[in-house]
């Protein structure tokens, strides 16, 4: 008999979690013997995770691939409200670290099996009794699918310790929840046939473990004064941007005035000479702007050359009101101003009202004193580590 599992089993296992996480929109994930990052590579795009973390003991496999969990450009370009931090250790899953302590979610998917059976136990310990995770989703093979795995002879990795039964998984399991305080569920990915589903259960068995109502009493070894342990090493850790933090919250908002403060001037430009600009014309497209009429005027800039600049004034109040993200972002006129102010690439007029956007340098004085005499214009806006076997 030869099982073919489709999707892969590994596969099947991350989708579990995937699945259970689009469900319970846990903040705090932590992944336990996480290898090579494939499952956090995944997590990563559900925004809901505020907080990821990864744990292995093989602080090479995590030097290999972590640098791939960094925000890519469109994560600067186009930043949301949501937050992400990713933080990847070193360290064993035996060993307690307070950093690890009070997570929504934590995994362990196909780990357990590596360990000891003594190790097991201080697992059970770490996981259930120091970290008191809301959720743990611990994953496992079942030795009783094995006999139908093809050229399968012993264990189906040469590091695995020990491959348990469906039986043998549920007495560990039910034993941790009476003494930690959880109750658990049993599943699993990766079915057999039709007519064997009953009789060996699934290729990979699976317990979801959720922490009791009025878990803090299970929690009474734990001295009130007990030093904080950080026993793993940290290898990597990235903040995500993100809109509520004000540096980028700061940077949007520029980019966002400085762009359409240069098709309103644009746009101005178009009304006063006559000519179409076609790389412009996009600022017409939104938001009924033809109905917005204010009368921009010249200032004229010195320039540390000795040259002189002259520029358009565009007011604060016509970006905010009728530039729907800015207003977004900003929140208020005064908010807006706030967060132009002392920006190098912004150009404020005196009183702060208004975005000095440069018009044209002139280097005859005459030329400068005929845009001061210009007529003032309208102007617009809208705008895992995969089993030998499954190789």
């Amino acid at each position: 008999m030869d099982p073919i599992f489709s999707p892969p089993l590994y596969r099947q296992r991350q989708q579990f979690v995937i699945d259970f996480v689009k469900k319970t929109k846990p903040r705090k994930v932590i992944d336990l013997g996480c290898g090579e990052c494939s499952l956090l590579k995944k997590l990563r795009f559900h925004r809901e995770i505020e907080h990821l973390v990864g744990v292995d003991i093989n602080g090479a496999k995590i030097k290999r691939k972590m640098h791939e969990l960094a925000p890519v450009s469109t994560d600067y370009l186009q930043p949301s409200y949501d937050q992400l931090r990713v933080e990847m250790y070193q360290g064993s899953v035996t060993q307690r670290d307070a950093r690890l302590r009070g997570f929504d979610l934590v995994t362990s998917i196909e780990l357990i099996e590596h360990l000891t059976l003594a190790d097991v136990e201080h697992f059970s310990a770490v996981v259930f009794g120091y970290m008191t995770p809301v959720t743990a989703i611990v994953s496992t093979p079942n030795s009783e699918f094995n006999p139908l795995l093809p050229g399968l002879s012993g264990f189906r990795h040469s590091d695995h310790k020990f491959e348990w039964s469906r039986a043998e998984f549920r007495s560990w399991a039910l034993r941790v929840c009476l003494e930690y305080g959880y109750e658990v569920e049993f599943t699993g990915v990766g079915q057999a046939p039709q007519d064997q589903q009953h009789s060996v259960g699934f290729c990979s068995q699976i317990g979801v473990f959720q922490r009791l109502e009025g878990r803090d009493r299970f929690r009474a070894s734990l001295s009130d004064d007990e030093e904080d342990v950080f026993s793993y090493t940290l290898l990597y850790c990235i903040n995500y941007p993100s809109l509520r933090d004000n540096n980028t919250l700061r940077r949007v908002v520029v980019s966002e005035v400085l762009y359409w403060a240069e098709h309103i001037k644009n746009k101005w430009m178009e009304e006063k000479t006559g000519k179409k600009n076609d790389a412009f014309s996009l600022c017409q497209t939104e938001g009924g702007m033809d109905e917005l009429h204010f009368e921009p005027h010249m200032e004229m800039e010195e320039k540390q050359t000795g040259s002189k600049m002259t520029c358009v004034s565009v007011p604060l109040a016509v970006l905010w009101s009728f530039c729907p993200k800015i207003e977004e972002l900003s929140g208020s006129l005064s908010n807006l101003r706030h967060l132009l102010m002392d920006e190098p690439g912004v150009k404020l007029s005196q009183d702060g009202s208004s975005v000095l956007v440069k018009y044209q340098e002139q280097d005859q004085e005459e030329e400068v004193e005929d845009f001061e005499d210009s007529n003032y214009a309208e102007c617009s806006h809208s705008a895992e580590q995969e089993e030998d076997w499954e190789v």
